[in-house]
C-alpha cells in the first residue's frame, strides 16, 4: 500500500455526490432524484493500480466519467494533481485531459467504425500537438508493437480486428498521449475468457513501461484480485470498505465483502464453502434505505443499523470501514 506520509496522490476525491434529476411522475407532482454516488472519498497514488469492485448500479461507471468531467458532479471535489478539475476551462482543462484517459468495456462500441486504425490511434496526436506532423504515423506503428499488434493492423478497420485485438487498440488510443492516470471501466469483461489474461498481462507490463496509476473498475473479484494494490469496495453509490489487496482478501470487515468473498468460486474436497447469508436484491437508487444502505440484506444488521448511517473510519493501520459491526472487531 502507498504510504500517504511520503507520496503525494494523483488523484484526489473528496466528498463526491451525484444525483440524476427525475421530471414528475404521472402518480406524484414532485419531482424526485436517483442518488448515484454520496460522499465518496479516495485517493490514487503514483503508479498504483487501486481496484474498485461493487454489483452492478453500485456507482462505479458514474464515479469513472465524473473523474473524467463526462460527468458533473453535484456536490464534492475532484483534484488531480493538487488541481481542483472544476476550476480548469479551455487550455487548462485540455491539458488535464490529456493527462486522464479511459479504456471502455465494449473495444468495438468505443472505436469509430468508419475510421482505419491508424487514423484513431494518430487523431489524439493531432488533437494535443504531440510530435512532428510528419513523424506521427511512426509514432503510431510505434505504440501497435507496443501492444502487441503490427503496423499493418492500421491499415484496417475496427470490424476486420477480434475483440482482443480491438482492446489492445483502445489501450493504445488511451497510450497514445503518455497520460499518467488510465480508467480501467470494465475492460475485460467483453472479451473471451481465452484472452482476458493476455490483455491484463499487457496492462500491468505497461504500468510498468508507462509509469502508469490506474484505476481498475471491475466486478470480477478474481480480476481485481491479481491487478490491484488497494481495493475499494462500493455498494449503492458509497464506499463501504477500504484495504490492501491482501488484508481485503484474507480477512474482510464488512458484511457486504464478507459477502462478496465468499461467493468466490473455490475448489474444495472437504464437502461446500461455508457462504455468507445474503437475501433480498440490491435495493434500488431511487429509494434507498434508511440507516445503512446495506441493513435489509446483512446477516449482523441490528436496530441501530436501521436508522443510523455508519461513517467510512479507519480500522487497524491501512483500512477504512463503513460498518457499525464490522468482522473482526469484538461486538
Amino acid at each position: 500500500m502507498p504510504d500517504a506520509a511520503t507520496l503525494k496522490p494523483v488523484l484526489t476525491v473528496s466528498g463526491l455526490h451525484k444525483r440524476y434529476e427525475l421530471g414528475a411522475s404521472l402518480f406524484s407532482r414532485r419531482r424526485a432524484s436517483v442518488k448515484a454516488l454520496e460522499g465518496v472519498d479516495f485517493e490514487i497514488y503514483p503508479g498504483e493500480i487501486l481496484g474498485l469492485v461493487g454489483e452492478s448500479g453500485c456507482g462505479k461507471s458514474t464515479l469513472a466519467k465524473c473523474i473524467l468531467g463526462i460527468e458533473r458532479p453535484s456536490e464534492g471535489e475532484i483534484r488531480f494533481d493538487g488541481v481542483d478539475i472544476a476550476s480548469l476551462t479551455g487550455a487548462g482543462l485540455k491539458a488535464m485531459r490529456r493527462q486522464m484517459q479511459i479504456v471502455f468495456q465494449d473495444p468495438y462500441g468505443s472505436l469509430a467504425p468508419r475510421m482505419r486504425i491508424g487514423s484513431l490511434l494518430r487523431e489524439p496526436l493531432d488533437i494535443h500537438s504531440i510530435g512532428d506532423p510528419s513523424g506521427r504515423n511512426a509514432i503510431v506503428d510505434e505504440m501497435l508493437e507496443q501492444v502487441g499488434l503490427r503496423a499493418e493492423h492500421g491499415r484496417r478497420y475496427p470490424h476486420e480486428l477480434s475483440g482482443g485485438q480491438r482492446q489492445r487498440v483502445a489501450i493504445a488510443r488511451a497510450l497514445m498521449v503518455r497520460p499518467k492516470l488510465v480508467i480501467a471501466d470494465e475492460p475485460v469483461s467483453a472479451l473471451d475468457v481465452s484472452v482476458r489474461a493476455q490483455i491484463i498481462n499487457l496492462m500491468m507490463r505497461l504500468r510498468r513501461e508507462f509509469d502508469l496509476s490506474y484505476l481498475f473498475v471491475s466486478h470480477d473479484l478474481g480480476v481485481i484480485r491479481y491487478v490491484s494494490d488497494r481495493v475499494i469496495v462500493m455498494y449503492l453509490g458509497r464506499i463501504v470498505e477500504v484495504a490492501s489487496r491482501d488484508a481485503l482478501y484474507e480477512l474482510p470487515h464488512h458484511p457486504y465483502t464478507v459477502s462478496l468473498m465468499s461467493a468466490i468460486p473455490v475448489a474444495r474436497v472437504d464437502g461446500k464453502p461455508k457462504r455468507a447469508n445474503v437475501v433480498g436484491e440490491i435495493p434500488s437508487n431511487f429509494n434507498p434505505p434508511a440507516g445503512c444502505p446495506y441493513h435489509p440484506r446483512c446477516f449482523k444488521r441490528q436496530a441501530r443499523c436501521e436508522s443510523e448511517a455508519p461513517a467510512l473510519r479507519k480500522m487497524g493501520k491501512d483500512r477504512l470501514v463503513a460498518c457499525h459491526y464490522p468482522e473482526g472487531a469484538p461486538d
